[in-house]
């Protein structure tokens, strides 16, 4: 059967940002098992490669002499420095996903994500939140990935990143990864009903003649009933 309307079927470009430890990338991992129309484009950074991460799959690790060649090339949609740290995001494959239909995810900071937001303004902007400032800090503890320095460092910004959630367009609250998960698939799919993606509306002539019998059949009642 055909369809009524045509909309447009390009994927949408999802930035997902928050305070370090409320547990973006875990979310993620959990909508792409959900959602295999969803890609996530992988960032490229400075930072030492953590236990447990894989180069090429949670990011590209490179030296910061290379990042900054990199800019010099306009390799990224947007960079950003955090924590003493570069993160970027490569355009390549970005577009190509998008005209393909499938929904890009960004993971990225929050300086980042508001860079993006001047380049893309039609891009979907959400927001993760720890449940609690305690349990963050308790998250942020258990990692066991940095010293007591940069927790402290970690925590004190969450505070002022927090501020900034009133830019974004959703708020996801981190107090269980499978439910996160389906707020932030529920979200990717309200986006594709939205009217403002229709692009044409069909109506044939046979369609537009059984409407006709039907107002006039309408129309008839209606005088018996006088």
């Amino acid at each position: 059967m055909n369809k009524i309307i045509k909309t447009n079927e390009n994927g949408n470009l999802i930035v997902i940002s928050g305070p370090s430890g409320t547990g973006k990338d875990t979310i993620i991992k959990e909508v792409i098992k959900q959602n295999k129309n969803t890609w996530i484009s992988i960032s490229m950074t400075t930072r030492a490669i953590r236990k447990g991460e894989k180069e090429g799959k949670d990011y590209f690790f490179i030296n910061e002499e290379e990042f900054k060649e990199k800019i010099k090339n306009n390799v990224f949609l947007e960079y950003a420095k955090y924590n003493n740290n570069y993160y970027g995001t490569p355009k390549d494959k970005i577009n190509e996903k998008l005209n393909a239909g499938i929904d890009v995810i960004l993971i990225i900071e929050i300086e980042g994500a508001l860079k993006i937001k001047e380049l893309v303004p039609d891009a979907i902007f959400i927001f993760i939140l720890p449940p609690n400032m305690k349990e963050l800090k308790r998250r942020l503890i258990n990692r066991k990935t940095e010293d007591k320095e940069k927790i402290v460092n970690r925590f004190r910004r969450a505070y002022k990143e927090i501020n900034e959630v009133t830019k974004y367009n959703y708020v996801v609250t981190n107090d269980d990864i499978e439910d996160a998960a389906k707020k932030v698939n529920a979200i990717l799919l309200s986006e594709h009903c939205r009217v403002d993606r229709i692009e044409e509306v069909y109506l044939n002539n046979e369609e537009e003649e059984i409407h006709e019998l039907l107002v006039d059949k309408n129309l008839e009642n209606k005088e018996r009933e006088i």
